[in-house]
């Protein structure tokens, strides 16, 4: 049995919902972040069939002749869609000659529609929707979304915080299944590691054109140094020997396999004096962790790199919640000149922000409060919240719209 199905994932009634009125419908995000069991198991329940592209026979099928298989097909799952996108264009022919919807559920491991030939094919006949690893609501079968409940004012409570080792253990464990079924820390950077290979060696030649192979785990080490911090993509490259150009289009490839993602600056037209530089994360902490040899001994002796590594953890919390929140929300970042700076600031579709601000320790002191006050007083009515999220087990207010709250309230409860 999967590790997968043993947890919810809160994606699911949204797969249905967008088989109820749209023809084809993309699942995207991570290899082995739990797609292929979701689909199977709609496909069972919606009575599709199930074909996927890590199959070579099928493969074959799908290059050598696209249309005839499409024609072959009334209403199917297709997974791993990525390996062959002539598909996509004999899916595009077949929905405009028969428009009911739930026709295809799709799965992809890269983001499809970065990919040139495919860009406007679909436009109008799918909907994306992204399936990030597992989350920490996930695991502990909490179905609150924090992003939603926070815009609306109220905080998730915690019952049981995690503090201390505990919170140490979960940031390195991450959220992909196969790492959280895994009992120990080094088997866990184990799988990790061949994770990374895996898709190094075999899956972005799905995806992009690279002569320089090899460069790319040296290229991986260095954003895991930098992770979090804004991206000079000369400095970076120059250290594996790539040019800046280079750099940036390989940075770009790891984006669209899922394993990065590129944070805009928040910022209004009139602050002359915000850094325009995007910050770049992983979406994993427990892949970056791995690629950073961070251990829970390592932990106790460099707080700095941990530090890191917990942001991070934030980070890809919160972006996998704007995956199933109700609102549609942009994650981003704020730095100006004076290098006051918001780990991450939430955006709505209405223009409204909540400030979050990450800290490792579980004492809160008036200087970490700098940031959020700044963009508080930047923002004006359209300040919703600002949030420090600590390692402790108490929300408290501490001034005008503005909380400390445990970093367990991620996956707390309403």
């Amino acid at each position: 049995m999967s590790t997968t199905s043993l947890f919810p994932r809160w994606i699911e009634p949204r797969i249905a919902e967008a088989l109820l009125d749209t023809p084809v419908v993309l699942l995207a995000g991570p290899r082995q972040a739990g797609k292929t069991t979701l689909v199977r198991q709609v496909a069972k329940l919606q009575g599709l069939r199930y074909l996927t592209l890590d199959d070579e026979l099928t493969l074959l099928a799908a290059r050598e002749d696209p249309v005839g298989m499409i024609r072959s097909l009334d209403r199917a799952v297709i997974d791993e869609i990525q390996r062959a996108p002539p598909l996509l264009l004999a899916i595009k022919k077949s929905v405009d000659e028969d428009r009911r919807p739930g026709r295809f559920l799709l799965t992809g491991s890269a983001n499809v529609m970065a990919l040139p030939t495919v860009a406007d094919s679909l436009a109008g006949r799918m909907e994306t929707l992204t399936l990030l690893p597992l989350s920490q609501s996930e695991i502990e079968r909490h179905s609150t979304n924090w992003i939603d409940s926070v815009f609306a004012g109220r905080l998730p409570k915690v019952g049981q915080p995690a503090l201390g080792g505990d919170l140490i253990e979960r940031v390195l464990r991450g959220g992909y299944p196969e790492a959280v079924a895994r009992t120990s820390n080094r088997r866990r950077v184990a799988w990790a590691r061949q994770y990374l290979d895996a898709i190094i060696q075999r899956d972005v030649r799905d995806v992009a054109e690279i002569d320089k192979l090899d460069h790319l785990p040296r290229l991986l080490r260095a954003l895991a140094q930098t992770a979090g911090q804004m991206c000079n993509y000369t400095q970076l490259g120059g250290q594996v020997g790539l040019d800046g150009k280079t750099a940036s289009r390989y940075i770009g490839i790891l984006e669209q396999m899922y394993l990065l993602k590129r944070v805009e600056v928040w910022s209004r037209n009139r602050l002359t004096r915000v850094v325009k530089t995007p910050k770049l994360q992983f979406v994993d902490a427990g892949l970056l962790a791995a690629l950073l040899d961070l251990t829970v001994d390592g932990v106790q002796q460099d707080r700095v790199r941990f530090g890191h590594v917990l942001e991070t953890f934030v980070f890809g919390e919160l972006l996998k919640h704007t995956t199933t929140a109700d609102g549609d929300y942009r994650l981003m970042y704020y730095r100006d000149a004076d290098k006051v700076e918001v780990d991450v600031v939430i955006e709505n579709a209405a223009g409204r922000l909540v400030g979050v601000e990450v800290k490792a320790a579980a004492t809160v002191r008036e200087s970490d409060l700098r940031g959020l006050r700044k963009l508080a007083s930047l923002a004006g009515s359209q300040f919703t919240m600002g949030v420090l999220l600590y390692d402790g087990n108490e929300a408290l207010p501490l001034g005008d719209r503005i909380w400390a709250a445990p970093l367990s309230s991620l996956w707390g409860e309403l």
